[in-house]
């Protein structure tokens, strides 16, 4: 490795240029960044010998300064994490993530321990020590992978918040497990002890922190021109401050302090909170990006546990405890089968792991504990590269192949119209999320299950906080015309929303929608046709009511190879019951097809029916890419 104080200086400011470029990588080929981040490590290091000490990772590496330089990051990145955490979405999350992050964590905690001990014969100590650090998963590596993976709101906040919570609660149990087991503290009590104590202080010390910052930020002047930089430098202070702080009362209470201090600061209404989410985002992004650099560059090969056993706890970690974790969270909840096993395949491991057991190494080997610090490391590290390598380049293609990437639409009106349409909406297996200001319309749309987001439509960080970037479709359904208007020019405009439909109350305001080339629904002309429905074509108005509590109604293209050139006759067996071709576009002309009638790849076929025969021909027609 480098030596000395320029060579040190250059070998930092190379990880970090290069830390850079695999973050533009990740978002060039959008695939999550880590995946460049390990690899650029490993090129650094074991495989090419610039960055490599004799054996593992010593307290000599950088200048004796890597546990410092690891904790102060691990707070950056632990802070980040929990600012981005809302209060509001953690109330839309189901009892599923509480499970996740207390019976999840027990259980992979355990089953860690004992395919550890057994596949490679470490002892229990050991064993248990590598289980509680494996059970965080953490948004450093969950988030990057939902960045490309644009799932369901419920399952990216469930997943999410699993990580932030499970990043507190490994680290203060593997430190717990470290000072019980090696410093011959005994019994379960003791334990638990220690691990309250420890959570204590660093609530203690976070709220505490947070009430500053809130006070500072919010009723002091912080000089007009440069109140918004002062803000910043306060809470990326006030980070530091409060991991400092709490270490030093007792150690390791620091990621609890910085975990409560960023969930407090991240929910209370601070000014120039847009300029400190940016600022903290491009920091963690450096940070984040040369410790896993640095880490994974001063692994040695000879450490990691590569054979039948290590294959075995990889195996168990992914494709046994995860799902297991998963499914015993969840059971009961709203998520479908496909989110469920989604889910099960997105278990990586991340940064905490990574640094945690760094620091442990570092301490082992001081104690003449080489054995155990390799055993560690190199158990912490497999899980790692795998979980991540695996996991996170394959995210989107299990995404896909399960079909759990469902169309955004944003609905602007939490009334009744708004709620009925997100019904049918949801039905179809599409992402919904209703914008309302009214509390109690907000509390109202919770508890009928929907993901909603507090604030005015009309406001253009309102619709962009809640993904009018990503939606495909966004409907106006307020009885406010203005506000509809309003809303219908933001996502046209601004965001360039694909489909944009908006409610018209008064019939006379429809030429100002229609200037803007939006596509409208007038609430007097819809209830007119409704009621001559129902009086001249009573069969029809019944047919059409039924449709809507069971039936639906899909376009597609036919993409199926098989089914260009035959006849609706010819695939008569592959139309299931309950269902029929209504409708065929072909070049802009409309037909209504009959037995004889020979389809053609590229067609667009519009399918009636009921809602499970509709899906079954959709999936046998236009099969997933």
């Amino acid at each position: 490795m480098a030596s000395g104080g320029a060579g040190l200086i250059a070998l930092v400011a190379g990880i970090m240029a290069l830390g850079v470029v695999s973050q533009i990588l990740g978002d060039r080929f959008r695939v999550p960044s880590i995946i460049f981040l390990l690899t650029t490590g490993l090129v650094l290091g074991p495989l090419s010998g610039l960055v490599l000490p004799s054996r593992v990772i010593s307290a000599d590496t950088f200048g004796g300064a890597l546990p410092a330089i690891v904790g102060l990051a691990v707070a950056i990145i632990v802070f980040e994490g929990a600012f981005h955490l809302r209060i509001e979405d953690l109330r839309q999350t189901s009892s599923a993530t509480i499970r996740l992050a207390t019976v999840g964590a027990a259980i992979s905690l355990v089953g860690t321990a004992l395919v550890v001990h057994y596949a490679l014969a470490a002892p229990w100590d050991v064993s248990f020590l590598v289980g509680a650090l494996l059970v965080a998963t953490g948004p450093t590596v969950i988030t990057p992978i939902l960045e490309v993976v644009p799932v369901r709101d419920r399952v990216a906040t469930t997943l999410e918040t699993e990580g932030i919570v499970n990043d507190v609660t490994a680290a203060i149990l593997a430190v717990v497990v470290f000072e019980v087991v090696f410093e011959a503290s005994a019994g379960i009590a003791a334990v638990l002890v220690v691990f309250a104590i420890k959570l204590g202080v660093g609530i203690v010390v976070g709220t505490l922190v947070a009430g500053a910052l809130w006070y500072l930020i919010r009723y002091v002047d912080l000089s007009p021109g440069n109140a918004p930089r002062n803000a910043r430098l306060l809470v990326l202070a006030g980070a530091l401050v409060a991991y400092g702080v709490a270490n030093v009362w007792t150690s390791e209470a620091g990621i609890a302090a910085v975990a409560t201090a960023g969930l407090i600061v991240g929910n209370l209404d601070i000014p120039y909170e847009a300029d400190i989410t940016d600022f903290k985002g491009d920091i963690t992004l450096i940070v984040l990006s040369f410790v896993f650099i640095a880490l994974a560059a001063l692994l040695n090969f000879e450490d990691l546990p590569i054979g039948l056993g290590g294959l075995a706890v990889v195996v168990v970690v992914m494709v046994v405890l995860r799902p297991l974790i998963v499914f015993v969270s969840t059971a009961g909840d709203r998520f479908t089968r496909e989110e469920q096993l989604f889910m099960s395949a997105i278990g990586p491991r991340g940064i905490i792991p990574a640094s945690v057991a760094t620091l442990f190494a570092v301490r082992l080997q001081a104690e003449g504990m080489g054995a155990a610090a390799e055993t560690l490391v190199g158990t912490v590290f497999l899980v790692i590269f795998a979980t991540v390598l695996v996991e996170g380049g394959l995210a989107r293609y299990i995404a896909e192949y399960l079909d759990v990437i469902p169309m955004r639409a944003i609905i602007v009106g939490g009334g009744k119209v708004g709620r009925d349409l997100a019904t049918r909406l949801d039905a179809r297996g599409e992402n919904v999320v209703i914008i309302e200001h009214d509390e109690e319309i907000v509390e109202t749309a919770r508890q009928d299950g929907f993901s909603v987001h507090i604030g005015d439509g009309t406001d253009r960080n309102v619709l962009q906080a809640a993904g009018a970037e990503k939606a495909s479709t966004v409907v106006a359904t307020t009885g406010d015309d203005d506000v509809n208007l309003l809303v219908a020019q933001l996502a046209a405009t601004s965001f360039d929303t694909e489909q944009v439909i908006a409610r018209v109350n008064q019939p006379e305001n429809e030429d100002a929608f229609a200037e803007l080339d939006v596509e409208t629904i007038s609430s007097t002309i819809a209830t007119s046709w409704a009621i001559d429905n129902r009086i001249e074509r009573p069969a029809l108005w019944n047919w059409m009511t039924e449709l809507g509590r069971s039936g639906d109604v899909q376009e597609f293209e036919v993409t199926a190879e098989d089914v260009a050139g035959k006849t609706i006759a010819d695939l008569a067996s592959a139309i299931p019951e309950g269902c029929l071709i209504a409708l065929v576009s072909r070049d802009g002309e409309n037909m209504v097809p009959d037995g004889d009638f020979e389809l053609q790849h590229g067609d667009r076929i519009t399918l009636v029916g009921l809602n499970e025969s509709v899906q079954n021909a959709l999936e046998r027609f236009h099969p997933a890419d």
